[in-house]
């Protein structure tokens, strides 16, 4: 992994490749965020499953976003007119003052691509960065939601963002 690349805006939405999704699946980061690691399977992240990639004009894959079903953790139920997203960085741009560029193309291009009036994020109740983030999105906090995975109890800040 490149850990000096340069950020390359702007940004465009696109369909997830297989090459993009092997790429999202070797991506590892540190610490606490070691939650967001993903299995090793390429799979995962494919256009069957809703995800797409988020690149530069340069064609560096700068992240990915989902939605729908691939978006909302366990026990979260669907609700009517509302869209969840989900979105992910690579880890070489993290904290480097990149999220609100990056947020603002993926929230940019669901507004323009669906006829819901909401769109819906949960992001883990301890990932201040990431919150501060979709709230400076627009997103406005209305709840918690708390499931187990992986055999622990996960607490996800829960929060909306009216579209239209």
């Amino acid at each position: 992994m490149v850990s000096n690349v340069n950020w390359p805006s702007p940004l465009r939405i696109q369909p997830m490749t297989k090459a993009f999704a092997r790429d999202i699946s070797t991506w590892t980061y540190p610490d606490a965020w070691s939650v967001y690691n993903s299995p090793p399977e390429s799979d995962l992240f494919t256009t069957e499953f809703g995800y797409l990639a988020v690149v530069g004009l340069d064609g560096t894959l700068v992240g990915f976003a989902c939605s729908g079903a691939e978006a909302r953790v366990p026990g979260l139920s669907e609700e009517i007119d509302t869209l969840d997203i989900g979105f992910g960085m690579n880890p070489i741009f993290v904290g480097k003052n990149h999220g609100a560029e990056f947020g603002a193309a993926i929230v940019d291009h669901y507004l323009k691509s669906n006829r819901a009036s909401h769109l819906r994020v949960v992001v883990q109740s301890w990932n201040q960065r990431s919150l501060k983030l979709t709230k400076n999105l627009g997103f406005t906090e209305v709840g918690i939601h708390e499931c187990e995975q992986n055999g622990s109890l996960v607490s996800y800040s829960v929060l909306t963002k009216a579209l239209h």
